[in-house]
């Protein structure tokens, strides 16, 4: 039952992926060389004969873990990736998080504007935050690059909208249905390089993984993908629960996801 669900994930991630390239111009996608955007590049060589057809964003405020940028240099040569690297600022802003929140939001815009993207590929899945919960496959966003998360189109039956009226660009979301304990099955049966931050030591590992100053470990033993897969099958912690930010109320996250945040 597991590997039929997987498939079924994965067919449908396949052809988001598929449909978003044919349909737009000029498309990127977010790379944070964590679990969930490196599965969806996987995901994209699946799709496109081995290969990822579009460039890759790492917004980075130049204090991510040593081992996150050795991670993504190693894998961006490996897999040869079309690697954008955008530097963002590092200074107070609504979230209380200076390292990330809007301050990435930032970055990005002044690249979407600079390489005119139409669209952009992002790694979110529905499970990770309520207000996740309300995004589509294909999300638009306004000339402003902001999210109007009460004004979403609708998606029946595998038909997806993308409309560019009036929009600055979409958001395309081929992992929305996944969850994490799927990301990891898919990580295992593909043999899908990770960031080494996600396997336990001395007794320590990160389940999601952020920059240094936002993000601490959990305790854990899970010391290999099998571990990682039992662990989060009894598990009751929940998996953002070592990101500051996720503490913060609801309503900042929605209005930072309302701003363009990823």
């Amino acid at each position: 039952m597991i590997q039929q669900d997987l498939d079924k994930l994965e067919e449908k991630s396949v052809f988001v992926l598929r449909e978003a390239k044919a349909k737009f111009k000029n498309i990127a996608a977010l790379w944070s060389m964590g679990k969930d955007s490196t599965a969806m590049l996987a995901l994209a060589r699946k799709a496109f004969l081995g290969k990822v057809p579009f460039p890759v964003i790492h917004i980075d405020n130049s204090i991510d873990f040593p081992e996150t940028y050795k991670f993504r240099e190693e894998l961006a040569k490996k897999w040869n990736l079309d690697l954008i690297v955008v530097k963002s600022e590092i200074r107070g802003e609504l979230s209380g998080f200076a390292c990330c929140g809007s301050n990435k939001t930032d970055a990005l815009k002044k690249l979407m504007d600079e390489r005119n993207f139409d669209a952009l590929i992002v790694s979110i899945r529905r499970d990770e935050h309520g207000i996740r919960a309300k995004e589509r496959t294909f999300s638009p966003r306004t000339k402003d690059f902001k999210w109007e998360y009460k004004d979403q189109p609708a998606e029946l039956w595998g038909n997806y909208s993308s409309k560019m009226d009036g929009t600055s660009h979409l958001r395309v979301h081929p992992l929305l249905d996944w969850n994490e304990i799927d990301i990891w099955n898919f990580i295992k049966k593909e043999n899908v390089p990770m960031n080494p931050l996600y396997f336990a030591k001395d007794g320590w590992r990160y389940r999601s993984l952020g920059c240094t100053h936002c993000t601490v470990p959990l305790k854990s033993n899970a010391d290999t993908i099998d571990k990682i897969i039992e662990e989060l099958e009894t598990t009751k912690t929940e998996e953002r629960s070592g990101r500051s930010q996720d503490k913060e109320q609801e309503y900042t996250m929605a209005r930072l996801r309302a701003l363009g945040y990823m």
